[in-house]
């Protein structure tokens, strides 16, 4: 019997077993009956069930069976003990009626139990409470006869159904188990034998049975070892005793045959992933080499304009779209396969790997023919994207070739020429840029190998080639009309190329008189900075000055030639019909550096000039010995020449002030006083020979003074 069919009469508690034992170590079978009126049917069944728990040997060492009749009358107490004679006449081997405080009415009871023990096969004694620990001991009494015993009964409820409900699916599982086993070796040998009689699934998950088996013995094993709240040690039950190997027996066989059963899913699982694996196989393979290479096969065009191209290649992203459904497929396969590898028998090794080098093939040789179209229509596209761009340069080139050519001024003409210019070389590199194009497009039809399933595309490939080399040779006729001079449909009319060769012309001649005018301003710039000596002697001045005469020749050479090209400039944009002025600012600078070259120059010519009198006057005093005058030279003489050197000294320390009122120095400081150096020595020596000749001529008074005195005396001395 089950605890289930009479779960709602064990909640009742009609009867119990506590596990306490009394001094033969026979179970005690409590009943405590009520005040209410007890139903002798559902307390039978409680003890049938509570009698089919304990195990043989445990049920013959008899049972103590405690009847608790303080709140019971007497005639149901004696009903209950009649019941037991027929119920458990031999496990039965003493039987205490537990009597109320008021006792129960002597002429009912006197003592027939005792009377009648020889057929009702036990004894039968009524004790109060307080006195029942003379047949019990107080530990394996409940705490309503003042024992220490702890006992729940719907704790022990509980844990009777989850034991009967494990026992039940364990045993209904290693059942299921086993025959799911002995099937799967029947059905791996025969690989012809349908998979459905071999796909058979328990009732029960075993991973949840096992569970509950383990949850189930932890706790039996707990309440075996573990003392309760109270400190009292537990006493544990015969049932459970018998209990915990029957569960540990479930268990240990349970995974045995689970170990075997993971084992037989892992091999179905197998099986079935590589036959779906097998089938997405050849589903991507049949795709591949069927529609996706066909869908290949008929796109070959490359267009005949961008527009063309673009729409080629939106068809083909369409394509590689579908593909790459398939792709992504492959790759799932791919990994698949590689994780069976690894872990898969040596069986099925062989046919993963012709599946994987199968799917690798396919997949590769595909993607590969869709790169490279991918590639041929990006080419094609740069190269009419180029012929595009280059068409419509010469159109702007042919339009500005055959306007009008009246630039408003030089800056114009410039522009216009410049703009000209880089029409022309944007032409040209934009059809060198073609032909680079169209070459690399070539070379990648040319270089296109025949599909894995034999299908020649040489003849496919010649419409393109020949569109090719028809739009660059027509680039390249439109280029060379541009360009004809001589023929007579020459798109570079006179009109339009005799202004173009002013324009380069005055363009020419504006630079080199701005040249010029730049050469112009370095000769000043030298004239200020470098040329600063004055000379040590009259001879070296002379020498300047001459070096100087013919620097001036060259800077009047430069201001002619910058004035004969301004006037070519004059005459140019004459020519080319300029309304504005046609030298610009380059006159106004080449006359202002020219005013300034002259100012400087002629500063330079006095100051050379000053320094060539001073220096000949000097020499001309000095070319004697400094110990012997000259008596051809007075003393005005040397006055004269201490003041020009004094005005030279002063000179040098002047700016040049040109026209505009700005100023400039010869050289830094430094340099005039280098060149002031040797002028003031020439100062020192005359006034050195200033004081020597004023010396002589006090010497010779002096000596004349007294040739006077001596003639006198000698004139007086005749008449003493």
């Amino acid at each position: 019997m089950e605890a289930t069919v009479i779960l709602p009469v064990l909640k009742k508690k009609l009867a119990f077993l506590s596990g306490g034992k009394d001094r033969r170590s026979g179970l005690i079978l409590t009943i405590p009956l009520c005040t209410e009126q007890t139903s002798m049917e559902e307390l039978s069944a409680t003890l049938d069930y509570l009698l089919g728990i304990p195990s043989e040997k445990c049920k013959a060492r008899g049972f103590t069976v405690i009847v608790d009749g303080r709140k019971s009358q007497w005639n149901v107490v004696k009903t209950v003990v009649l019941m037991l004679q027929n119920v458990i006449p031999a496990e039965v081997s003493l039987v205490c009626v537990v009597k109320p405080d008021e006792f129960w009415d002597k002429k009912v009871t006197h003592f027939c139990f005792w009377k009648e023990k020889d057929r009702l096969g036990f004894e039968v004694i009524l004790v109060s409470a307080n006195k029942l620990t003379r047949y019990i001991e107080p530990c394996q009494l409940t705490d309503e006869f003042g024992g220490s015993l702890m006992y729940d009964h719907m704790d022990w409820l509980n844990k009777r159904l989850v034991f009967e409900k494990f026992t039940k699916e364990s045993t209904s599982l290693l059942d299921e188990l086993s025959v799911i086993n002995e099937n799967e070796k029947a059905c791996h040998p025969d690989k012809d034998r349908p998979q459905t009689d071999c796909n058979i699934l328990p009732s029960f998950d075993p991973e949840t049975v096992l569970q509950t088996g383990h949850e189930l013995l932890s706790e039996l094993q707990q309440r075996r070892f573990n003392g309760s709240e109270g400190g009292s040690a537990w006493s544990p039950m015969d049932d459970e005793l018998l209990a915990q190997p029957q569960v540990m027996k479930l268990l240990d066989s349970l995974r045995e045959e689970y170990t075997k059963y993971q084992e037989v899913c892992r091999q179905r699982s197998k099986r079935s992933q590589l036959e779906e694996i097998q089938t997405k196989v050849m589903q991507v393979v049949n795709w591949l080499e069927g529609p996706g290479t066909e869908q290949l096969r008929t796109q070959w065009g490359i267009g005949d304009s961008i527009r063309a191209s673009q729409a080629l290649q939106q068809k083909h992203e369409e394509i590689e779209s579908q593909h790459s459904e398939w792709f992504a497929v492959y790759v799932e396969l791919n990994q698949q396969i590689a994780a069976l590898l690894s872990a898969g028998d040596e069986e099925d090794l062989l046919e993963l790997k012709g599946l994987q080098q199968q799917l690798s093939d396919v997949c590769y040789r595909q993607a590969s023919q869709l790169e490279f179209r991918q590639n041929v229509l990006q080419s094609a596209h740069d190269f009419h994207s180029t012929a595009q761009d280059l068409s419509q340069q010469l159109d702007g080139l042919l339009g500005m070739l055959c306007a009008d050519v009246t630039p408003a001024d030089g800056t114009a003409i410039q522009q216009t020429l410049k703009h000209l210019e880089e029409k022309l070389k944007s032409v040209e590199d934009a059809l060198q840029g073609l032909r680079e194009k169209g070459q690399i497009l070539l070379e990648q039809m040319s270089n296109q190998t025949s599909w894995s399933y034999g299908k020649d595309l040489a003849i496919e490939n010649k419409e393109n080639v020949d569109h090719i080399h028809s739009v660059m040779e027509d680039m390249q006729l439109r280029k060379q009309r541009l360009e004809t001079e001589d023929a007579a449909d020459g798109l570079w009319p006179f009109r339009v190329r005799m202004p173009m060769r002013l324009c380069k012309l005055l363009k020419s001649v504006r630079g080199l008189s701005l040249q010029a005018v730049e050469w112009l301003g370095e000769l000043l710039d030298a004239l200020l900075k470098t040329h600063i000596r004055l000379g040590d002697d009259s001879q070296e001045t002379k020498v300047l000055l001459e070096k100087h005469k013919k620097f001036l020749d060259v800077a009047q050479s430069t201001y002619d030639y910058g004035r004969q090209l301004l006037q070519a400039t004059v005459v140019l944009c004459q020519s080319l019909r300029c309304t504005t002025r046609s030298s610009g600012d380059t006159l106004p600078r080449l006359n202002r550096v020219w005013k300034q070259f002259t100012v400087t120059s002629e500063e330079r010519v006095h100051r050379l000039e000053m320094a060539g009198s001073f220096h000949g006057a000097a020499e001309r005093i000095l070319k004697d010995s400094p110990g012997q005058a000259d008596p051809m030279v007075d003393l005005e003489t040397f006055e004269e020449l201490e003041l020009l050197g004094k005005t030279l000294l002063d000179r040098l320390t002047v700016p040049v002030i040109f026209p505009d009122g700005s100023e400039q120095y010869f050289g830094s400081p430094g340099d005039m006083a280098s060149s002031a150096e040797s002028i003031r020595d020439r100062i020192k020596l005359v006034e050195e020979k200033k004081q020597q000749q004023q010396r002589q001529d006090e010497e010779e008074e002096e000596e004349e003074e007294e040739q006077l005195q001596e003639e006198a005396l000698q004139s007086s001395s005749p008449e003493s």
